[in-house]
């Protein structure tokens, strides 16, 4: 057997106590996180209280913690005699409580932890106000155990206190007495303690401290990591919360890490750096690469633990770098995210940081090109869940993903391709509906919906504000400006039998409206609140609102069932919609969307523009003719199957203006919502997403201005899935050959589809 390497040693708890206040005994500095709640350190008295074992402590003599990282108010010019390894957090309870130290939580806020003590029931509780309120509890046990005040004193005057309440019997006198007396005596609890020798190497105390905390289960790594980091690197960990300190509060002057989308913890941002500085995400491998352990030969060496801990700090600086962590956050603003109210993963939020960083300092991208990319990159994480289950596998296949790239395009383009690869058709049009058939109030699929109504600017249902507006985190008053709305309103739903919470709370049963609409609809059916609140609206702005927020039409009078399978599919097309505004950026906007119409038109009819005298008018009979309309919206689906275009109605063939007085609609409103009509009658709604009308004026270029007539003009941006054409006979399916639209046949179309939506 080797030498052994510790030794086993007594303590009580006061002895323990005076040796943390005179400095013999380092304990990490109280101004640390400390992760117990009050509940555990009122059992930990409770349990010594009984006489009950509570565990065992591990120092290490002499070891490497510099004298001012202690808590005592002992002598600071000597450095402790032993140090904690393991039973940090009951030596800091302890403390705490007997000293009434102060301790800081993991928000940063400080906090004094009193116990409070009933001696005639002998009941611990942590003090609250009503505690302090009755006269049964001794409020603070700190004064009795640290040897401050006099125990018959505190006995007496607990026991005037209760003779006010009522009158104790001469048996209820002495278990207060005796209470009291063994309460005292918790100064003189035995603790057993291992101290390591002072001979063995801080790797060693690394090794022991593994070992005795994984007990055959997972053992935290990154807080083991964190660990190691006191020993080597002290002012490291100290860095890096200061610099999670600051990013919980705003700074009233100066820059900080506060923001909207997270808080960090230490052990996130580590993994930030690990992943920055060594290309890993399984934090089980760092603690091998942080003792200077070769991954492929196996061997460790004092010179590549230097050498890590180097390229640990180099990577630390960068993760901690304001400015990249504040240009990161636009990122995901890009991503149309808005706050930590969206944020579903936290993991999703630091591994896109990493992968940033990565492209920021060591690829040396754009930021413009980086911020597209990353932005992308996000919202496809958020959706698909990535980084939920086995994330650390899911990061090292990433990473790994980019290791080989060469240059800062090709790093983009590696991150584009795996999007790519995540979000397939197969993704938008199946799974993401069924994802969608939910009724989490934290889902991804729900938040990436809201992030797409914030990239489309779209407005609130029933408003003229946009989402984007009204999801602005710093907007504060005692509610939100936008509040979730049930569709079918809970209320209404029990009246059709519809009780259990999980069917009422379905994703696709909210939307987003402003709290006053939200109020005033209250329990009502849709039927009901819905003509008062659609009224507020013209036609056409009605219908792109009913587009934006995936309202089928007549969808007040479906069956609940039904309204939430067909809002589902529509739900999916709105994300999809808003993830390839991502990747195309800004779509038209409903005005001109930058078009020269003089110039389209001289140019004539082409394979992405067509010109249409009339949208529903036979000029020949001067009635409405259905095989009109057919026509244009053979020519719609065409540029929607094949890589888009534009219709110009009102203008002949030969471009010369006809206006749209032939097509006898009583306004532009009432023509476009003809259009929206139709469209989703014989196209089906989800084609509108990727279609954009306006109207404008158009003259021949050899005539005066005032020969200017109004036309329409519907611009298609290719179609994410395939759009059929309905009619008499069926569906039919068209695609743009030249200046015309050609149907393609059943073998045909499906060769195609597969070709071009599926490849």
């Amino acid at each position: 057997m080797s030498q052994i390497i510790f030794k086993q040693v007594h303590y009580t708890v006061g002895g323990l106590v005076e040796d943390i206040r005179l400095g013999k005994i380092g304990l990490p500095d109280i101004q640390r996180p400390f992760v117990w709640k009050n509940a555990k350190v009122r059992d930990l008295f409770d349990s010594m209280y009984r006489g009950y074992p509570v565990g065992y402590l591990l120092f290490w003599q002499n070891g490497l913690v510099p004298s001012n990282r202690t808590i005592g108010d002992g002598p600071k010019d000597l450095d402790p005699g032993l140090v904690i390894v393991d039973g940090q957090q009951r030596l800091t309870s302890l403390y705490a409580v007997i000293a009434g130290a102060q301790i800081i939580r993991s928000n940063y806020q400080s906090e004094r932890i009193r116990i409070a003590f009933n001696p005639l029931s002998e009941i611990f509780e942590v003090t609250s106000a009503a505690i302090e309120r009755d006269r049964w509890f001794i409020p603070d046990i700190s004064d009795l155990l640290s040897g401050q005040a006099n125990v018959f004193q505190i006995a007496d005057e607990y026991l005037n206190g209760i003779s006010s309440v009522r009158d104790l019997s001469e048996q209820e006198r002495k278990t207060v007495q005796n209470s009291i007396s063994n309460l005292q005596q918790i100064s003189g609890f035995p603790f057993t303690a291992l101290e390591l020798n002072s001979t063995i190497s801080e790797e060693d105390v690394a090794d022991v401290f593994v070992r005795i905390n994984s007990k055959g289960e997972n053992l935290n790594q990154a807080d083991f990591i964190l660990t190691l980091m006191s020993v080597f690197w002290d002012e490291g960990r100290a860095d890096l919360e200061q610099f999670c300190r600051q990013a919980k509060t705003p700074q009233a002057n100066g820059t900080s890490a506060y923001n909207h989308f997270i808080d960090p913890y230490p052990v996130q941002l580590l993994r930030v750096t690990v992943g920055l500085a060594f290309r890993r995400a399984r934090l089980q491998h760092v603690y091998s690469i942080l003792r200077g352990k070769d991954m492929e030969s196996g061997a460790f060496s004092d010179e590549r633990r230097d050498e890590q801990f180097e390229a640990l700090r180099q990577a630390q600086a960068k993760v901690l770098n304001l400015q990249y962590w504040h240009d990161f956050m636009q990122c995901l603003r890009q991503a149309g995210y808005r706050g930590r109210q969206m944020i579903s993963s936290e993991n999703a939020v630091l591994y896109c940081y990493t992968l940033y960083l990565i492209g920021r300092t060591e690829f040396h991208v754009d930021e413009h090109a980086l911020r597209s990319s990353i932005a992308q990159w996000f919202f496809m994480s958020a959706v698909t869940s990535r980084y939920t289950g086995s994330f650390e596998t899911t990061m090292e296949s990433d990473l790994a993903m980019l290791r080989g790239a060469k240059s800062a395009q090709d790093f983009v383009d590696r991150l584009r391709r795996a999007c790519g690869i995540s979000l397939t058709s197969d993704f938008w049009q199946v799974q993401l509906p069924n994802v969608l058939a939910g009724s989490g109030a934290r889902t991804p699929s729900r938040f990436a919906y809201e992030a797409a109504l914030v990239l489309l600017e779209a407005p609130a249902l029933f408003s003229d504000f946009k989402v984007v507006e009204m999801l602005d985190p710093s907007i504060g008053g005692p509610r939100r400006p936008m509040e979730r709305h049930h569709l079918f309103p809970q209320g209404h739903l029990a009246t059709r039998g519809i009780t259990e919470a999980r069917d009422r709370n379905q994703i696709a049963n909210y939307t987003y409206v402003e709290w006053q609409d939200n109020v005033k609809i209250s329990d009502q059916s849709p039927e009901e609140y819905l003509p008062q609140h659609r009224k507020r609206f013209n036609l056409t702005e009605l219908a792109q609102m009913y587009r934006f927020h995936a309202l089928p039409d007549g969808w007040e009078n479906m069956g609940y069932g039904l309204f939430l399978e067909r809002r589902r599919e529509l739900m999916a097309q709105v994300i999809r919609a808003g993830y390839e505004r991502l990747t195309s950026g800004p779509a038209g906007s409903q005005e001109s969307d930058g078009i020269d119409l003089a110039e389209l038109v001289a140019s004539g009819e082409s394979d992405t523009v067509e010109f249409k005298s009339t949208l529903r008018i036979n000029l020949h009979t001067g009635k409405s003719d259905r095989n009109i309309e057919q026509s244009a919206l053979k020519t719609l689906a065409g540029f929607l199957n094949t890589k888009g275009g534009t219709l110009v109605v009102g203008v002949a063939d030969n471009g010369n203006p006809l206006g749209l007085e032939s097509d006898g609609f009583e306004n532009e409103d009432r023509m476009e919502l003809h259009l929206t009509n139709i469209v989703n009658e014989r196209m089906g709604h989800s084609a509108w997403l990727t279609m954009h009308t306006n109207f404008d004026d158009y003259a021949d270029p050899d005539s005066s201005d005032e020969d200017e007539v109004r036309v329409m003009v519907i611009k298609c941006e290719p179609s994410h899935t395939p759009v059929y054409l309905k009619d008499s006979n069926g569906e039919r399916f068209y695609v743009r050959t030249g200046p015309a639209t050609a149907e393609l046949s059943i073998s045909q179309a499906n060769d195609y589809i597969k070709q071009r939506f599926m490849g």
